[in-house]
């Protein structure tokens, strides 16, 4: 007679035919939007509307079919979200290249997002274990640092040098490097987490570890942000240091940390808004955003921005029937967002939001559901460059912030963003599929009567068997 255990383990759903669903409707949603631009602009339909719909469909299909072949436990809302965020940047960009003839920019975007698909489906057929990436983690802090200095070697871009030009192509090498530093943070925090939050150095309130521990990735994190300012990129800065506190209070559990840096951040951004002409000027914009419409230069883009989002309302224009393309060259990348509040109202900004703060909370739960250190650090840290890319970007075009020169994740321009965001779903994809993937139930335990001693095997030593008795 065995006995089972105390409390049944309730089976664990894969939910593949919930994703798929839900992929699904991700595309007839973006397939709606392409198709209304069409006929608030020309009073019909795309002709290329069901070759888009087709390409994005089978783009989303075989991104599902990687999941239920690799990952058949894996979050059933990740990939869904994704791929409306992808298909809702496409229509935009496929609307703002309607009203700048010469400067199509919506079938490159769509290349990139294939290109992007294809690695998500490269991550989960060839990382089987996350915790295999921790053996690569110092190796890559090394190539990230190479990744961001190459651009320094090239011309400066819109008075930022963040781009590797060769002919007609351009990639920005700081989107993967943000990948690599956080595999390196969440291989090193995990494995001096004790000894950051319970060794060192009292100082009034709180606790600082020593700086043997500490200082290592201390450095490596200033070497990123120093490359960074001579850059001028101080929206990836940014959002580097915004990674790097957030994945310390995560490993040490400190409030001091958040608050430590936060008041480092807003120092560094004092000093660099004061000494940098190109960050300086953008200060002054945020804050007098309608300045040199009194000084009679004209709206510049945070005034145009500003204009967009009034105008839109509550419901919008309407995809298709709105003028932030008067942003400039910027609307479909920094800006993208101006021409999603503008012609789809603050009820389309918010919904977007929201699928954004879905996907990060989905991270953040994987993470926490992880068994080991080091996933539940790299789930955390992955869906945090997601949520501050957001808060930079929108806080930017809203003027709640200087504005910064990132890319809204899968909506914006850019191949290279588009690319690293699938990159960064596809490994949440992977530890979400080991954090729900059900837990062998433990071997039942013999019974016997009162009295007696249990019947054990020969092999634990002498006095077991028969012969002893």
């Amino acid at each position: 007679m065995t006995r089972s255990a105390a409390r049944p383990v309730r089976p664990v759903r894969p939910r593949r035919t919930t994703e798929l669903v839900l992929v699904l409707a991700a595309v007839l949603i973006a397939v709606f939007g392409y198709v209304e631009v069409g006929v608030n602009l020309d009073g019909r339909a795309p002709a290329d509307a069901a070759q888009y719909g087709a390409a994005l469909g089978v783009l989303a299909l075989a991104a599902h079919g990687a999941v239920r072949l690799r990952a058949r436990y894996a979050d059933p809302l990740l990939l869904p979200i994704a791929v409306l965020l992808n298909g809702i940047g496409l229509v935009v960009i496929y609307r703002l290249d309607r009203a700048t003839p010469g400067r199509e920019a919506a079938s490159t975007q769509l290349l990139w997002s294939a290109l992007g698909v294809g690695l998500f489906t490269a991550v989960l057929l060839l990382v089987r274990d996350h915790r295999r990436l921790r053996r690569y983690a110092h190796v890559g802090a090394l190539l990230a640092l190479v990744l961001l200095v190459l651009p320094i070697l090239f011309p400066p871009v819109y008075g930022s040098r963040i781009w590797i030009v060769v002919g007609p192509l351009s990639f920005q090498p700081g989107e993967f490097a943000k990948i690599l530093l956080a595999v390196f943070f969440a291989a090193y925090l995990a494995v001096h987490r004790d000894a950051l939050a319970l060794t060192g150095r009292r100082v009034w309130r709180w606790q600082l570890p020593r700086g043997r521990v500490l200082g290592p990735v201390l450095l490596i994190w200033a070497a990123f942000v120093g490359v960074l300012v001579l850059e001028t990129d101080l929206g990836t800065a940014l959002l580097y240091f915004g990674l790097f506190v957030v994945m310390l209070y995560v490993a040490t559990a400190r409030t001091g940390w958040i608050a430590i840096g936060l008041g480092l951040a807003a120092v560094g951004a004092v000093t660099v808004g004061w000494l940098s002409p190109h960050v300086h000027s953008r200060v002054v914009d945020w804050l007098d955003p309608l300045g040199s419409i009194a000084a009679g230069r004209g709206a510049n883009q945070i005034a145009q921005s500003l204009f967009a989002f009034a105008w839109g309302g509550e419901l919008g224009t309407g995809l298709g029937d709105g003028h932030s393309v008067l942003i400039g060259f910027a609307a479909k990348s920094d800006f993208i967002l101006a021409t999603i509040g503008e012609e789809l109202g603050l009820t389309g900004l918010f919904a977007v939001f929201l699928l954004y703060a879905v996907l990060v909370s989905r991270g953040f739960r994987t993470g926490i559901a992880l068994r080991d250190p080091f996933g539940r650090l790299l789930a955390i840290g992955l869906a945090a460059i997601v949520g501050l890319q957001v808060f930079v970007v929108a806080g930017g075009v809203l003027a709640l912030i200087p504005l910064t020169g990132m890319t809204m994740p899968f909506i914006a321009q850019g191949g290279s963003s588009v690319v690293t965001n699938w990159i960064i779903v596809a490994l949440l994809v992977r530890m979400s599929d080991d954090a729900r993937r059900p837990v062998p139930a433990p071997a039942p335990l013999p019974v016997t009567a009162p009295g007696t001693a249990p019947v054990t095997g020969p092999e634990q030593g002498p006095g077991a068997g028969p012969e002893a008795r």
